[in-house]
């Protein structure tokens, strides 16, 4: 199912890819390209044989959960010995192919990032505040009777916001009641 690790210039199982000559250069009929040149992947290509990654690492920790699953305790009972070893052995053939897995993944994305890093910027801040007003964007100049709509809006759903938390309050307090009554009926 996974393959063992890629070698950096090139990826074991992909289909070949044509070779980048530098320019004015020809490659004659005939010709085998040389051992040593570096062979290039596009980082799309990349990408899928990433996902392909992902999907082997998320089949092969469902297997070790239900090999986990499937492994009785030990309970008094005495079980097969080979049996145990059997199942110790694929566990930890699972856990091998996973951290190879894991190491290919990385490999792929260091390869992208290297591929791509002249189009990436730097990405923004992911986290979103919490408890702070978000600086909002740059629009054009809208109509003040858009403005105030929004702002009627606006203050309508805090409105409802508040009404809301108001009613969830008052069925948690009438549901700690009926539980209180409940408790000292029984």
């Amino acid at each position: 199912m996974a393959a063992p690790l890629p070698p950096k210039p090139g990826l074991p199982g992909m289909p070949p890819q044509p070779q980048h000559l530098p320019p004015g250069a020809t490659a004659a009929p005939g010709q085998q390209p040389q051992p040593g040149a570096m062979r290039e992947f596009s980082p799309v290509f990349l990408c899928r044989i990433g996902q392909e990654t992902v999907q082997d690492i998320v089949t092969r920790t469902m297997e070790i959960f239900q090999l986990s699953r499937a492994t009785q305790l030990p309970n008094g009972v005495t079980q097969s010995q080979a049996m145990y070893q059997d199942r110790f052995g694929k566990l930890q053939e699972h856990l091998r192919q996973l951290a190879l897995l894991f190491k290919k993944l990385r490999l792929l994305y260091e390869r992208c990032v290297e591929m791509t890093s002249d189009l990436q910027e730097a990405p923004a801040e992911l986290v979103p505040y919490v408890g702070e007003e978000l600086l909002s964007a740059k629009v054009e100049p809208c109509n003040p009777a858009i403005i105030q709509e929004r702002k009627e809006v606006m203050e309508k759903v805090r409105q409802k916001n508040q009404e809301m938390k108001i009613l969830m309050d008052q069925m948690r307090n009438l549901l700690w009641d009926v539980n209180a009554m409940l408790t000292l009926r029984k």
